[in-house]
């Protein structure tokens, strides 16, 4: 990981009708970082998301995605920055009309530059690097396991090669063995592909498992940055209740160097 910003937002506010969720809210993403944003209800997390994809605009300020104003740009750059990006939504957001082939090819088809040989190939490799047979592509999503939607899901925000993955509670709705082994997974593509990764999650486990740093969204902004061990110790009620309460103390336990060594 090095200190360049791939996503820099500054003076960010955002507002629905006369309810403001961010106001003077600014934010800084480091290349290949997996940073975590957490917030209670309300705060505004998968809206500060899906505003870093350019899906949503807000009301004010400024987002650079790449060194480029995402809202400064015609809908042609915006296509090829999105290109550049991959979301695995929380529920994985599979195509229920369509195979797990068809799911992995759909992004590669709608670049329509690909032959379909190429295209067969590719989604091979996808769901190959997410640990799915390749005698499950012609499955439908109402076939499959939790645990297998959310790596066929992964395999498509992977599809294009992103340098940037967005993961929305990927841990969510999974067994602790299927969780610890979706964290493995994702901590073994950060580093192979050298991917930047910004994840909303609640699950503390993985949080602490996985993050370079934590963004604690909170009075309409981030109130703190930092390592998960920096974070913890900042005054606010929001981490004092969120962290420091009997699910976060055991999570930093099993986190902690001392325990780490004893097992």
């Amino acid at each position: 990981m090095n200190n360049e910003n791939i996503i820099e937002i500054h003076g960010l506010r955002t507002q629905f009708g006369r309810a403001v969720v961010h106001d003077q809210l600014d934010l800084q993403v480091r290349r290949g970082e997996i940073l975590s944003i957490v917030g209670g209800s309300g705060s505004g997390k998968t809206v500060l998301m899906r505003q870093m994809l350019g899906l949503e605009t807000p009301a004010r300020g400024s987002i650079k995605v790449f060194g480029d104003d995402l809202h400064a740009k015609n809908a042609r750059h915006m296509d090829f920055l999105r290109k550049r990006s991959g979301m695995l939504f929380q529920h994985g957001a599979l195509y229920s009309a369509l195979s797990v082939f068809d799911n992995v090819a759909q992004p590669m088809r709608e670049l329509g530059t690909l032959p379909e040989e190429l295209i067969t190939d590719l989604v091979y490799l996808k769901l190959h690097m997410v640990d799915i047979a390749f005698e499950h592509a012609r499955k439908m999503p109402a076939d499959l396991s939790g645990g297998m939607i959310k790596r066929i899901a992964l395999a498509r925000a992977l599809a294009l090669d992103p340098e940037l993955l967005f993961l929305d509670e990927p841990t969510a709705g999974l067994d602790p063995d299927r969780s610890d082994s979706f964290v493995e997974l994702i901590s073994s593509l950060h580093q192979q592909l050298r991917l930047t990764v910004i994840m909303v999650t609640h699950d503390l486990d993985s949080m602490f498992a996985l993050s370079s740093r934590i963004a604690v969204l909170a009075d309409k902004k981030v109130v703190t940055i930092g390592t998960p061990q920096e974070v913890v110790h900042f005054q606010h009620p929001f981490i004092r209740s969120f962290f420091l309460g009997g699910r976060g103390l055991r999570a930093m336990e099993i986190m902690s160097p001392t325990s780490q060594q004893e097992t």
